[in-house]
């Protein structure tokens, strides 16, 4: 089994990474990291640039990444997915037989994820396997 992590350098995306780092090492799984990668449009000079532009900021992303899952000691994945997110998270926990899907949030109200169709209000809705959306901010004491 293994972590499935929807990563992509945001503030949630980067407490989510320490969560599933944490939960990695617990269970003594394999970390994938995942990135959607899919561009908007769907042919062309435009969409072959923004494609390749989207899978270049999803290595960067996933690269700084990784060198957080290295210093933890956690054994890692990369997969840079020509999907959008929600779907490239399934797709990656389906073949990576995961355990869980871990996801940041970006603190927006429920009714404004549900109309905009985000990443983690879709996963809840679609995965067969847990989600774990893990808060941008700590809360207090």
């Amino acid at each position: 089994m293994s972590v499935i992590l929807g990563y992509d350098q945001s503030p949630g995306a980067a407490r989510a990474l320490r969560v599933a780092i944490e939960l990695a090492a617990a269970f003594g799984e394999r970390l994938v990291l995942v990135f959607g990668a899919a561009a908007p449009g769907g042919t062309g000079e435009e969409y072959r640039a923004h494609h390749e532009a989207i899978r270049q900021a999803g290595r960067t992303s996933l690269d700084q990444a990784v060198k957080a899952v290295d210093e933890a000691g956690v054994p890692s994945t990369v997969e840079i997915i020509d999907e959008k997110p929600a779907q490239a998270l399934l797709d990656a926990a389906s073949r990576h037989d995961g355990r869980v899907i871990v996801v940041g949030s970006w603190g927006e109200s429920p009714m404004r994820g549900a109309l905009l169709g985000s990443t983690p209000h879709k996963l809840l809705h679609l995965s067969t396997v847990p989600v774990l959306c893990v808060p941008t901010a700590e809360e207090g004491p």
